[in-house]
């Protein structure tokens, strides 16, 4: 049976309403300083994150701090996406997500507040499927996740094909270089035996059937003996 691709596995769950699996990669909610403001407002902010996901039907099922175990983490819960929740260290929570979820990939989305856009387009070529800047408030919630979803799919979809693309023509490849290795032996063979070409072709194949080899493999054999005489 063919392996589904993460795309095709989170399009069949979208077709049968099946809530999605999500963990979000936030600091601790906790602040320790109340006279942080900033660490007030980014807990608060994380807070109707949550809230948002479970209000829009999304199955929250864990809040991780990026850290070194995370990837080990994301094994054990397998979640459809993976939300990142980060202000100032945002470089480092990605870099923690994107290892995490290089050998099972997953919609990664990234939510800050923080203006600094510079690290955009590095965000999205490490894998980020959606980099949301500020504004964040319920109602966007499922539309975002939405798009991000479709775009991951898509590209999933492709990598599929592109996969599926160079697996033929490494076929295609391999059974050239087989034809080469049989045309060349039958032409050792109609030389120095004096065989026709289809003769030559019949004891290439009844010795390959004798010793439970490939054609080529004979075939092979038959030039590097060739080669050494």
């Amino acid at each position: 049976m063919p392996r589904e691709y993460p795309g095709a596995i989170l399009a069949r769950k979208c077709i049968m309403h099946e809530p999605l699996r999500i963990v979000v990669v936030a600091p601790d909610l906790a602040v320790s300083d109340p006279n942080d403001d900033d660490a007030i407002a980014q807990a608060e902010r994380s807070r109707s994150l949550r809230i948002g996901l479970l209000e829009s039907g999304f199955n929250l099922v864990a809040t991780l701090p990026a850290d070194v175990f995370l990837a080990d983490r994301l094994a054990q819960l397998q979640p459809d996406m993976v939300i990142v929740d980060a202000e100032s260290d945002a470089r480092d929570a990605l870099e923690h997500v994107v290892m995490a979820t290089r050998e099972a990939p997953r919609p990664i989305v990234m939510f800050t507040n923080d203006s600094d856009t510079s690290h955009v387009r590095e965000a999205v070529a490490a894998g980020v499927t959606a980099y949301v800047v500020a504004g964040l408030s319920p109602e966007r919630i499922r539309p975002i996740l939405d798009v991000a979803l479709v775009r991951f799919q898509h590209e999933q979809a492709l990598h599929q094909a592109l996969a599926e693309t160079r697996s033929e023509l490494d076929e295609l490849s391999t059974e050239l270089k087989e034809r080469k290795l049989i045309d060349r032996a039958k032409g050792l063979l109609m030389q120095r035996q004096g065989l026709s070409e289809a003769d030559a072709y019949a004891k290439l194949r009844k010795t390959a059937m004798d010793k439970g080899l490939k054609l080529a493999e004979v075939a092979q054999r038959m030039l590097d003996v060739a080669d050494l005489l």
